[in-house]
């Protein structure tokens, strides 16, 4: 098989999974746009999560946080303080680095010239900007670097409203923005991406058993959803590694092909978050338990995750190639949940006479999953694009439609070939999918 990464990369740009930003301009660096079908699985890939999550729970509820947030929230979470990549720059080639990723703090790792690195300076992730037309202090807010507080800071008013009380969480899906020093690997490392975020807040007491509750629910999630097992792995973070915010955190790794990279960390926050808001806002932000009259400051439990990397993980996961009747064919063996278009409907030929008996079918089947129609090529061509960009099954009306109202369900991964009766194609295409 050719370089995973490369022939993912170009089939996302080939077929419209993910475009480089502003292209025509000559691009934007480490921005990237989400085309017809990378929109579609992008949205499938927070949906399952969302589901996962918050659908088939009755202990988490949703929120929608602000991406602006004054200054206020960031100086009491720590993140003025200590959000920071260590930045070296090169007096020779003018590139620039973060510190703890080069070997040597010696030997420019573009240029290889010796002492020519500046002493390592810390440099705040955060994006700034100003609300309103006065650009003064008080105008001072910043783009989200991650959607947690958004939670902490409405932990009080979520509590309330959905009257739940711990252990309970609350879950948001949003973008995030980090003015990454050195982004790459694709959208691996962008400096704006969307997180899947869950705060769950547990009596103090029950923390390390969510803690490993949670570590082993969110390895499961990437397993159900096509990756293989060994392809993951759990990392604890060393103590020298740990956010300024917890306890303990592991990461869910995947093994990219430049390497194991962190698709979702699960951070043990302990009390943190809601005694620092409590302080700096002066609003308590506390549980009373009226059976035993006791007070206490929940402690947390974070699995965070990033959609963008997941998805990117999740295509890299199910890209393939065999041969088919002496041919190569790729294919992307995308779970169905997962995949851009569940159902691919395709006319035998542009025939006057199937494309109605087509779109009749097309008709039935889009009320429950989204699909595509394709009436352009020969069948095999067809068939072929739809196994590159993961349609699980296809539907061919053909000239015997019209006479036994009967389609060909093709399926991607086996090449199985079924007649069904169009009356009973849902119940097929449900039962083969499996929702």
């Amino acid at each position: 098989m050719p370089d995973v990464m490369d022939a993912v990369v170009n089939l996302c740009k080939r077929r419209g999974f993910i475009f480089p930003s502003a292209e025509i301009y000559g691009g934007f660096r480490s921005a990237y746009d989400y085309g017809p079908l990378g929109s579609l699985m992008l949205r499938n890939v927070k949906n399952a999560w969302w589901r996962s999550m918050v659908q088939l729970r009755d202990d988490v509820v949703g929120l929608d946080a602000s991406i602006l947030s004054p200054a206020a929230i960031w100086e009491a979470s720590g993140h003025l303080a200590t959000f920071t990549d260590p930045l070296v720059d090169c007096r020779n080639c003018k590139e620039r680095f973060r510190a703890d990723h080069l070997k040597s703090l010696d030997v420019c790792p573009n240029c290889g010239n010796k002492g020519t690195l500046t002493e390592a300076r810390n440099f705040n992730l955060m994006f700034k900007t100003n609300v309103g037309p006065v650009e003064d202090s008080a105008s001072v807010a910043y783009l989200r670097p991650e959607t947690a507080q958004g939670m902490f800071v409405n932990f009080k008013n979520v509590m309330e409203t959905s009257r739940k009380k711990p252990p309970f969480g609350i879950a948001q899906i949003g973008k995030s923005f980090r003015n990454e020093i050195t982004p790459g690997n694709f959208v691996f490392r962008t400096r704006e991406f969307e997180q899947m975020e869950l705060e769950f807040f547990v009596p103090p007491a029950e923390g390390p058993q969510w803690f490993e509750y949670w570590v082993n629910e969110r390895l499961q999630w990437y397993v159900d959803l096509g990756i293989p097992k060994d392809k993951l792995m759990l990392r604890p973070h060393d103590p020298d590694e740990l956010s300024h915010y917890s306890a303990g955190t592991t990461d869910v790794e995947f093994l990219f092909p430049f390497g194991w990279g962190e698709l979702e960390g699960i951070a043990q926050r302990t009390d943190y978050d809601l005694k620092k808001h409590a302080e700096h806002s002066g609003q308590p932000l506390e549980y009373f338990d009226q059976a035993s009259g006791e007070k206490y400051v929940p402690y947390v439990i974070e699995p965070a995750a990033g959609a963008t990397r997941s998805m990117m993980a999740f295509l890299i996961a199910a890209f393939d190639e065999d041969e088919v009747n002496g041919e190569k064919r790729s294919l992307l063996r995308l779970h169905p949940r997962l995949a851009p278009y569940q159902v691919a409907v395709l006319p035998l030929s542009k025939n006057d006479q199937l494309v109605p008996p087509a779109r009749e079918v097309l008709s039935l089947l889009q009320p429950h999953w989204q699909c595509d129609y394709d009436q352009t090529q020969n069948i095999g061509r067809r068939y072929r694009r739809q196994d590159e960009i993961g349609t699980p099954l296809c539907v061919t009306v053909d000239f015997d439609s019209l006479e036994d109202r009967a389609v060909t369900i093709r399926d991607r991964d086996t090449l199985e070939q079924v007649r069904v009766p169009i009356a009973g194609l849902v119940d097929e295409v449900r039962g083969r999918l499996g929702f």
